[in-house]
């Protein structure tokens, strides 16, 4: 599928994992629910922001206002240092695209997510980190 306008811009983990290395004003942002963010594991440096979750599993209306609250002010787009990078992680990056667009919706530039996500997708035993994800190619990550 074509990346469109109003998509945020796909990296694969390893090239997600450099952006937020070179670009210190970069924010990292799982938006798992809390379970999964916390006893599944998450990107190392990564900030919590649910875009489902328990006890609902609705969508996050205030989930735009939490990550502009999150930049301090970085979301903001200065002339000669351009945009201020959100990148957004998942399971599999299904719900960051959807949450990617939310954003781009409201106004935010320079949004990505994780095209793998954090687990990837399923293999043929329906486990997941084994065919792609963040902790299959070996990037930073912890849990509690």
């Amino acid at each position: 599928m074509a990346h469109r306008e109003s998509d945020p811009k796909p990296l694969a983990p390893k090239a997600a994992w450099q952006l937020i290395q070179d670009e210190p004003r970069a924010v990292l942002v799982d938006i798992r629910s809390s379970m999964e963010f916390l006893f599944v594991g998450h990107p190392k440096g990564a900030v919590h922001v649910a875009w489902i979750d328990e006890p609902d599993w609705e969508v996050n209306p205030h989930f735009a206002t939490e990550v502009r609250k999150l930049m301090l002010g970085g979301a903001y787009c200065a002339n000669e240092k351009g945009c201020a990078p959100v990148v957004l992680i998942c399971r599999s990056g299904k719900r960051s695209l959807d949450a990617g667009r939310v954003l781009i919706e409201s106004g935010m530039r320079e949004i990505y997510h994780v095209d793998e996500g954090f687990e990837g997708e399923l293999d043929e035993q329906h486990h997941r980190s084994t065919v792609g994800g963040w902790r299959h190619h070996g990037l930073p990550w912890e849990q509690c």
